[in-house]
């Protein structure tokens, strides 16, 4: 059974940093993208970053770039995704995605596996 079980979220104020983890099981991680998307009340699932579990590619939205890292560890099969001087803005969500094969890493519809989501709020 293929599992992606996110955990590190929580409230945190304007500034401040968390960071994510997404533990994968029951696929080979190594063939795998994994990506982090987050969503907003009433707005659309968007991309965040994304690490490619073989070669350790690494991709980032600009809203996010030069503030959160993506970090890959294979023997534990797990993603990271730090996140440094947060913003009310970065409030939402945020789930992590498998993908197999990915012409653009931000499209969601490309993501075969889902987490359940962790919710990060960030106060002002």
């Amino acid at each position: 059974e293929v599992q992606l079980v996110e955990s590190g979220g929580g409230l945190v104020q304007a500034g401040g940093s968390l960071r994510l983890s997404c533990a994968a099981s029951g696929f080979t991680f190594d063939d795998y993208v994994i990506g982090w998307f987050r969503q907003a009340p009433g707005k659309e699932r968007e991309g965040v970053s994304c690490i490619s579990s073989s070669d350790g590619s690494t991709y980032y939205a600009d809203s996010v770039k030069g503030r959160f890292t993506i970090s890959s560890d294979n023997a534990k099969n797990t993603v990271y995704l730090q996140m440094n001087s947060l913003k009310p803005e970065d409030t939402a969500v945020y789930y992590c995605a498998a993908a197999h094969f990915i012409l653009n890493w931000g499209d969601s519809y490309e993501y075969d596996y889902w987490g359940q989501g962790t919710q990060v709020t960030v106060s002002s």
